[in-house]
């Protein structure tokens, strides 16, 4: 009765967003041609590194309402049981993305969810009938999750030497918009959805190595230890 219960909460839930949103939207495609199920493909990759949960919950919402016609491959994700789990595990990570500390060792455990979920979700996308799409999907979708989860990882490291929770705070709520918005966008718009993955996959890198660098430093600090020597230097 409970389980049950849950389920039309969040079913009653997710139609009610669902009836805001769909006029702003302006309705939903019925099917998706083959440039918007790479770009999908793409997009939950990529933002599975960031938010899993919340990607699974928007997915299966969008199919279960019927905005989009899922491919074979992730209609188990509009599954009500899928829904609630997702729903359940979402709200766990909205909270603990916005506490300093939690949110790394959110991140760190995550590392070995995230990016193969990733991969699984792009190649989801293409299903068994594909293998050749859904292999070159779930390595390019492994690929931009694990890219995208080390750059939020390292951010968020960082920004946790700051002691106001404030820039923390900040930060997981762009997360928040950002992957909807990154989802619609390689649905409704994939030609723009391309230009935007590339300037995101450029500033993940650059975040990588310049954070990479200013923990190490941070670290060594720490340590009592003096900083490396330049690059050139003799030993």
């Amino acid at each position: 009765m409970v389980a049950a219960e849950l389920i039309a909460q969040v079913q009653s839930v997710a139609e009610a967003i669902g009836n805001a949103l769909v006029p702003a939207a302006g309705g939903a495609l019925d099917a998706m041609d083959l440039g918007q199920l790479v770009a999908l493909a793409a997009a939950l990759g990529w933002a599975s590194g960031l938010r899993l949960y919340a990607v699974v919950l928007i997915t299966g919402a969008a199919g279960h309402l019927g905005w989009i016609a899922l491919p074979a491959g992730l209609q188990i994700l509009q599954h009500p049981v899928v829904m609630v789990a997702s729903f359940a595990l979402f709200a766990v990570e909205f909270v603990a993305d916005k506490v300093p500390g939690l949110d790394s060792l959110w991140d760190a455990v995550h590392t070995f969810i995230r990016i193969p979920a990733g991969a699984a979700l792009a190649a989801g996308v293409f299903g068994g009938d594909h293998a050749v799409w859904a292999l070159v999907a779930a390595l390019a979708g492994g690929t931009l999750a694990a890219t995208s989860h080390a750059a939020k990882a390292s951010t968020r490291a960082a920004v946790n030497t700051s002691p106001e929770p404030f820039s923390n705070i900040a930060l997981s709520l762009a997360g928040d918009a950002f992957v909807p918005l990154v989802l619609w966008l390689a649905v409704e718009h994939p030609m723009w959805f391309w230009p935007a993955l590339a300037v995101g996959l450029v500033l993940s890198l650059v975040l990588v190595v310049v954070l990479f660098r200013f923990l190490r430093a941070l670290v060594r600090r720490l340590r009592g230890l003096p900083p490396p020597p330049p690059a050139g230097a003799p030993a």
